[in-house]
């Protein structure tokens, strides 16, 4: 069952890097941010690429807040998991570490930007119309 994790060590300083640049709140927030945005890509990591824990540890209320249900369930929807699958943990360190890892390669390639018009951004960039 997943209580908490740590990020890698090199996203240690990635997600305060990221927090002071976009001004969107507190590096929680980030962190959440890292993982739905990874997610959503749609793509499977896989267990043998997980990175260190030397980094930012979260425990689950401070990461998912009063809505850890509905993060944890797109990610056992995304996998097929149960809610208490041994591996949920790992599955939201490596979407953490991910996310972080996307993000900060976006950030990078803009100059000037906050985060409102980031958001504002990828949201519109991946809006499907049907």
């Amino acid at each position: 069952m997943f209580t908490q994790i740590k990020t890698s060590k090199e996203n240690k300083e990635v997600v305060t890097l990221l927090t002071r640049k976009l001004g969107l709140g507190t590096e929680n927030i980030i962190a959440r941010m890292a993982f739905t945005y990874s997610l959503s890509l749609d793509r499977k990591l896989d267990l043998n690429n997980i990175k260190d824990a030397g980094g930012k540890e979260y425990s689950k209320s401070v990461l998912f807040g009063e809505y850890d249900d509905i993060y944890l369930g797109l990610l056992c929807v995304h996998y097929g998991l149960y809610k208490t699958d041994k591996d949920l943990a790992k599955y939201i360190k490596m979407h953490v570490d991910d996310g972080l890892q996307l993000l900060n390669e976006e950030v990078d390639s803009r100059s000037n930007i906050d985060g409102f018009d980031f958001l504002s951004e990828i949201i519109s960039k991946n809006i499907v119309l049907f």
